[in-house]
This record gives C-alpha cells, sequence and structure tokens, in this order.
C-alpha cells in the first residue's frame, strides 16, 4: 500500500459516509422504499488502499472504480484483507480489457457498444464469473459521452441478450451536468421497465436523492464519502 497523507482529504472518510448513509435513508423514507433495495457504491477512484480502507472498517463493502489498470492496482490486496467487497466498474471499459474486467469485477456498468458485447460473451464463455452487467445509456446524447442513446435502447437491450447471450440486468445514465436529473432518470426507468430490466444504476453526490425518488437501485456516490482532493 502506498502511504497517504490524511490532510490530502477534506473529510473524515467514516463522517462521510455517516452523512451519506443518513441522507440514503431519508431519501428512501421520503419515497417510500426499503432501504435494503438501495445499494451505495462508494466510488473509490484515484483514492489509494489506505484513504480506502477506513471507509471498509466503518462498513462499507460496495466500491466503484472507474480504470481496469487502477483497479488492480489497489483491490486484490484489500479483497484479500477484506473477505466481502464487492467491485463495479463504472468507467468504460475498452474490449482489450475484458478479460481482466470480468476477473476482477462483481459488476460492469458501462456496456455500450457491440464490440465489448463480443468481448464479453467470450470472457462469459471462457471464464466461471458472471459479473452483473448494466447497459449504459446516453439520455442526454451527448456527443461527447459515452453511451446508447435512448432510441436504440430497446434494440441494443435485445442484441446483447439474443446475439451475445449476456444476462443484461439493468440500465446506467450519468445526466447532462446542466440538465435538471429527474427526466433523464424517469426515461431510463422506462426503458427499463418495458425491457424487463429490475436494476437502475443512477445517482451521485449531487443527485442520489432524487434518482432514489425515482427508483434508483444502484446510486455511485464518491465525493460525498471521499472528501475532495486539495
Amino acid at each position: 500500500m502506498t502511504n497517504e497523507d490524511p490532510s490530502q482529504l477534506t473529510e473524515h472518510l467514516p463522517t462521510g459516509l455517516a452523512a451519506v448513509e443518513e441522507a440514503v435513508a431519508r431519501a428512501c423514507r421520503e419515497a417510500r422504499r426499503d432501504r435494503a433495495s438501495v445499494t451505495l457504491v462508494a466510488v473509490s477512484k484515484t483514492f489509494d488502499a489506505d484513504a480506502i480502507e477506513p471507509v471498509i472498517k466503518a462498513g462499507q463493502c460496495v466500491f466503484g472504480e472507474n480504470r481496469v489498470q487502477e483497479a488492480k492496482a489497489k483491490w486484490p490486496g484489500l479483497m484479500s484483507a477484506y473477505p466481502g467487497l464487492s467491485l463495479h466498474l463504472i468507467g468504460p471499459l475498452q474490449s482489450n480489457k475484458t478479460k481482466e474486467a470480468v476477473a476482477l469485477f462483481d459488476a460492469i456498468h458501462s456496456v455500450d457498444r457491440p464490440s465489448l458485447c463480443e468481448a464479453l460473451a467470450k470472457e462469459f464463455r471462457s471464464q466461471a464469473r458472471r459479473p452483473q452487467l448494466f447497459v449504459q445509456l446516453n439520455t442526454g446524447e451527448e456527443p461527447q459521452k459515452a453511451g446508447i442513446a435512448p432510441s436504440d435502447a430497446d434494440s441494443f437491450i435485445a442484441g446483447c441478450r439474443e446475439k451475445y447471450g449476456l444476462p443484461i440486468s439493468g440500465l446506467m445514465c450519468i445526466p447532462p451536468v446542466d440538465d435538471a436529473p429527474a427526466p433523464h432518470f424517469a426515461l431510463t426507468a422506462k426503458i427499463a421497465a418495458r425491457n424487463g430490466l429490475e436494476n437502475l444504476s443512477m445517482g451521485m453526490s449531487a443527485d442520489f436523492a432524487t434518482a432514489i425518488q425515482m427508483g434508483a437501485t444502484h446510486i455511485r456516490v464518491g465525493s460525498a464519502i471521499f472528501g475532495h482532493r486539495d
């Protein structure tokens, strides 16, 4: 493990986790949902093992990373030391990293193109592991952002299932920064419902309460838990 100066973080980690847990519980009560119906994915990208360990010790067991290589550098040791952890890939996945991703992650939130589907299908055939898969939507149809356009979602999901044999679990979305998130969450939920998908990965530090109101089953929270680097 590398040494991280705690002064680089602007929040005491367990305190940040406690505040998020309280906010999640409150949002679930207001939405009349069971707290257990929402999985909190603590986004630990850019933070090393020394920064992550206090969050694990405070009771968090599901974590999210953006890059396969970064995750490979720090998570095998943590998962060995703390059995029962679950690791989600929430960032883009290059097809040539699929073998490593399937071996390491318990869920992949960024299925977004046929070439990746083909690579995943190959690894599902050759490895015993079956990570949970989410199709990433680009609800704002932003040209700089990955994801399937809403108008193409039904056919893409069908192709994942029928052509590649992939067991799609749910949908993921990241609304445009300048848009109100609720319409994007509602659209994602609507597409999921008509395709028989139960899981919705949506909502981050600034908007997870809205996402819970709109049916999110997985919320991806980083800065509210880990704080910001100076």
